[in-house]
């Protein structure tokens, strides 16, 4: 199968995702800037989230940009990550308007984990997919960088029950190490121009 249907499913609901998650930035009904203030938690809840789906939506397209075609499995690995994605809105906004409370804060985080495993899967099966795919393989090597995401995504949501500014640490901590899209699978394609 080709894979520009799955690449312009996964574009729209990533589209509707971010969406999703603007509309629950409610308009204030007062002109003052004191108005925009019980509205901060959730404008970083929002900016955290934003830049998260900014990530996955960059380093899916990287990691598509390998492959010519794809596989039923494939279509369901990158189903399950998109679920995983979908939720974020939801979590998003619990968490903000909960300032930041241990509960959403760690559930957040599950979300975070999950998503990043489906990921993981997603990866694993493109790899096995396209045994012959040698670009991938290359690029993606041991995958530290995204075992330790996986690791640290753990680690947050038990700190977060001591405090859930822990937590909200390390998922910026994480989301900081994947701003920059993942360079090994643009190095590798380049090296082979």
């Amino acid at each position: 199968m080709v894979k520009t249907r799955l690449e312009a499913f996964s574009d729209g609901v990533i589209a509707i995702i971010i969406t999703i998650m603007v509309l629950e930035l409610k308009v204030p009904h007062d002109d003052s800037w004191t108005a925009l203030k019980p509205l901060f938690p959730v404008f970083l809840s929002y900016l955290l989230s934003f830049i998260y789906i900014g990530i996955y939506w960059n380093n899916h397209h990287h990691l598509l940009h390998t492959v010519n075609n794809i596989s039923g499995k494939v279509l369901w690995a990158n189903n399950n990550l998109l679920f995983w994605l979908s939720l974020v809105p939801f979590t998003t906004t619990w968490m903000g308007e909960n300032h930041f409370s241990t509960w959403p804060v760690a559930i957040y985080g599950i979300v975070l984990l999950m998503a990043g495993v489906a990921y993981y899967i997603l990866e694993r099966t493109l790899l096995d997919h396209a045994i012959n795919n040698t670009k991938l393989a290359k690029a993606v090597g041991s995958d530290i960088k995204g075992k330790s995401s996986i690791a640290i995504y753990i680690i947050a949501i038990v700190l977060t029950f001591i405090h859930p500014f822990i937590g909200c640490f390390l998922y910026i901590f994480v989301a900081a190490m994947w701003l920059i899209p993942d360079k090994r699978i643009e190095k590798k394609l380049a090296e082979e121009k």
